[in-house]
């Protein structure tokens, strides 16, 4: 069997920077352990696969170690893979996920996606995480992942955690953030017992990060840079109880994958 591949960077223009991906397409679903395979061979933080089904499509993804319910740098790389590559001619693509109908817009050559908000609430802070960071922030919250919140953008530059203790948490992931001169805020994001140590730019934190921000700053538009070392830029905007996520992708690879 061979199936096409494509890796893509997405929340960038400009290749060797934001997140890369690699996209899928199938016409039916390979077992579980095939693709999961696939993910771990291709090491990326994400693999997304999909199927045709009814107006749209079915979007799963994985990472090299699991399947996760929501991720939104490979969405926008499958997008872009529908869009400027495989030849899909209309505006709107709806993919069916495990987090729902997610829906992804084309607009010149941005990709705007359409997310359920997940709006964190205040927690004490977990004992892993001062130890991880060597230092204490001036708030946490939790959704999905931990939200921790520092003074500065430089504290956000200059952290380098102990990953074994972030491994040792209860939730996905760790996202660390704070004001920006140049954006709204910026961030980082930790998930290393799904196999990513960091990831360079995670459009899920930001169904996150937006509702805090949202609340901190009175204001729902917003500007966000994920400062790794790829780093990438999001355009964001809260709508009610959905987050909007705009963003740019660029292939960077094509090929073909051999299943015996």
């Amino acid at each position: 069997m061979e199936l096409n591949l494509y890796q893509i960077d997405a929340f960038t223009d400009t290749p060797f920077e934001g997140n890369p991906a690699a996209v899928i397409p199938l016409e039916t679903w390979l077992p579980d352990n095939s693709m999961q395979s696939i993910a771990e061979e291709n090491n990326l933080s994400e693999t997304a696969f999909f199927v045709p089904k009814g107006k749209g499509f079915h979007l799963r993804w994985f990472t090299p170690k699991t399947e996760v319910d929501l991720c939104g740098h490979a969405t926008l790389a499958a997008a872009y893979v529908l869009f400027n590559i495989l030849g899909y001619n209309k505006e709107r693509i709806e993919f069916e996920t495990k987090s729902g109908v997610l829906t992804v817009l084309k607009k010149d050559d941005w990709l705007v996606m359409d997310f359920p908000a997940q709006t964190p609430v205040p927690c004490n802070v977990p004992y892993e995480i001062v130890k991880a960071f060597d230092r204490a922030p001036i708030e946490c919250l939790r959704s999905e992942d931990y939200i921790v919140v520092f003074e500065t953008e430089g504290d956000i530059l200059s952290i380098k955690p102990d990953l074994a203790y972030l491994k040792k948490l209860d939730l996905r992931g760790v996202i660390i953030t704070a004001k920006s001169r140049q954006y709204d805020f910026v961030s980082r994001f930790f998930a290393p017992k799904y196999g990513i140590d960091e990831d360079p730019v995670t459009g899920s934190a930001h169904t996150q990060l937006i509702p805090y921000w949202a609340m901190k700053l009175d204001k729902t538009e917003m500007r966000a840079k994920q400062v790794s070392h790829r780093g990438g830029e999001l355009v964001c905007e809260l709508r009610n109880d959905r987050v909007l996520i705009s963003g740019k992708a660029v292939k960077f690879l094509e090929g073909k994958i051999e299943l015996s």
